[in-house]
């Protein structure tokens, strides 16, 4: 091996006997610090932003280096999919939908009043879209359906758990906000079909159904 590269063997047991260099411990604390740093931030910092914590705490590096550093480590950030905006789009009749809740989350029977919203969760493959229907008289989820987005089959999936899970009343109630799923034409006629009654509260006013925050 020394004589393909002509190197005098008492010149490679002269180089493999030197200290380390003060550039490789220095590469070698930086790999400490950022394994670190990316394991703190629950692997979801690229190399951008652990260079701009490690210049806040002191280090003197370039962006490219923490780059081939965390290249050398395997160090891969969860980069979660971008958000992505619901392609249901409001038909028009929002604005004829009664508020029948009008803040009262209160019912004498299971089923007889019923509130639903949409919640998001993230995961190492992107969101996770959770919508739930909670009954009003027990305050317990009796509906739920989850998928990678939040149009209007999942808030359907939802309500019709919860109509398969409780004995609805006549006159049974539905009450969530002015989303554009929950206001759409084809909810509607999913609601209709339940023989469950729709109701939502006003743009941006979150009070108007507060119960289906405390989930």
């Amino acid at each position: 091996m020394c004589k393909w590269p002509e190197v005098s063997r008492s010149g490679f047991y002269d180089w493999r006997s030197r200290p380390e260099s003060e550039t490789a411990k220095r590469r070698e604390l930086l790999r400490i610090k950022i394994k670190a740093l990316f394991e703190a931030n629950n692997g979801e910092y690229g190399y951008r932003r652990l260079h701009r914590a490690l210049l806040r705490g002191g280090e003197r590096c370039s962006p490219e280096l923490v780059r081939r550093l965390m290249r050398e480590l395997g160090l891969v950030p969860c980069q979660p999919r971008p958000w992505r905006h619901s392609l249901t789009e409001q038909d028009g009749r929002a604005c004829g939908i009664p508020d029948l809740a009008c803040r009262d989350f209160t019912a004498e029977r299971p089923g007889q009043k019923m509130v639903g919203d949409i919640t998001y969760i993230p995961t190492w493959q992107g969101w996770l879209f959770l919508a739930t229907v909670i009954d009003c008289a027990t305050r317990k989820i009796v509906g739920w359906a989850m998928d990678d987005n939040y149009k209007t089959p999942l808030i359907i999936s939802a309500v019709e758990m919860a109509a398969r899970n409780l004995d609805l009343p006549d006159g049974a109630v539905f009450h969530s906000d002015r989303g554009s799923n929950y206001t759409s034409g084809t909810f509607a006629a999913a609601l209709k079909r339940l023989g469950i009654r729709q109701s939502v509260g006003r743009t941006g006013i979150c009070y108007d159904n507060a119960l289906s925050q405390c989930r």
